[in-house]
């Protein structure tokens, strides 16, 4: 079981932007906002951290989110706060028969994606 994930970003307050609006549509939001550090996540508890430290790059971070509709709004979302698409909404069978993702780039590059794993 993995307790939180830190990623290293180039610049906080850019990524701090960024991923308020990108993960807004899972329901996760900031927790924890420190100098150089700002914790998301959800229920009073922050699990998914960018802190100001060398950049962290070729991550891929999968979200998980409540149904498809989820998935497509965590995609708008993201490329409205500036992602580069890495793989728009759609079914994966290559992975199982119900997984649906989307893919993007945060500002630092790392491959960042929402799933859902239950059937349409």
């Amino acid at each position: 079981m993995i307790d939180h994930v830190v990623i290293g970003v180039g610049d906080v307050a850019t990524s701090r932007a960024f991923y308020e609006r990108a993960l807004a549509p899972l329901g996760v939001g900031i927790v924890l906002d420190l100098p150089g550090y700002v914790g998301f996540g959800d229920q009073g508890m922050p699990w998914f951290f960018v802190a100001a430290r060398e950049p962290t790059q070729r991550v891929h971070i999968a979200f998980s989110a409540a149904d498809r509709p989820t998935v497509d709004a965590f995609h708008r979302a993201a490329l409205e706060a500036g992602a580069v698409d890495n793989g728009a909404p759609g079914p994966r069978p290559i992975y199982h028969q119900h997984y649906y993702g989307a893919f993007v780039f945060d500002p630092d590059g790392n491959n960042i994606e929402a799933v859902c794993h239950l059937p349409g």
